[in-house]
């Protein structure tokens, strides 16, 4: 018997699709492979959190069979709000450096009151209808390790610890990140 492979969703975070970016390199790599899709940069509604949530749901409506969602920062946030909204079961999902945007964020990012005005908090805490991998940096500036593995237990996901690696972006020297596709194939076993 074959099993149809898993459809890679890509769900970038607020910045959306940032060109030398681990997500847009991983998708680039991966087309060559496997079916790949990426949920679109919005064009209005950029911050609103249920916007970003309709843009998922729209780019899974699209999509036949399994599907593996590689999500990072903000868009991390997104999928958890989605889950809680449509649960749906995926294959799994890489929840790569989620942000606590439950705590005040460094300047340049949104506020609390902006995060809540749009509708990002409070962030779901239930356990996700689907097996999930939360790839964690010790020193992520968006969020303590300590915070990112309480979500981790909320959420009923593996904490992978990927050591000091900042907000895994480029900012943080991060283009290509090798492990994203290890962690894929965990979940596709």
């Amino acid at each position: 018997m074959t099993t149809t492979p898993a459809t890679i969703l890509i769900i970038p975070g607020l910045r959306d699709h940032v060109a030398e970016h681990w997500q847009t390199l991983l998708e680039a790599k991966l087309s060559g492979t496997r079916k790949v899709v990426s949920v679109p940069p919005l064009e209005a509604d950029k911050l609103k959190c249920a916007a970003r949530v309709e843009a998922i749901q729209h780019t899974m409506a699209t999509i036949s069979g399994p599907i593996i969602a590689v999500a990072h920062s903000g868009g991390v946030i997104m999928l958890v709000h989605w889950a809680q909204k449509y649960q749906r079961i995926l294959q799994g999902a890489l929840l790569a450096a989620p942000p606590d945007f439950e705590t005040p964020l460094p300047a340049g990012y949104p506020t609390l009151d902006v995060l809540s005005a749009n509708g990002w908090l409070p962030v779901p805490h239930t356990p996700l209808p689907f097996r999930s991998l939360v790839a964690a940096s010790t020193n992520d500036p968006l969020a303590e390790l300590e915070r990112v593995q309480a979500m981790a237990r909320e959420w009923g996901s593996t904490l992978v610890n990927v050591g000091a690696v900042g907000h895994l972006n480029p900012a943080s020297g991060f283009g290509e990140w090798p492990q994203a596709e290890d962690l894929i194939r965990q979940l596709e076993r």
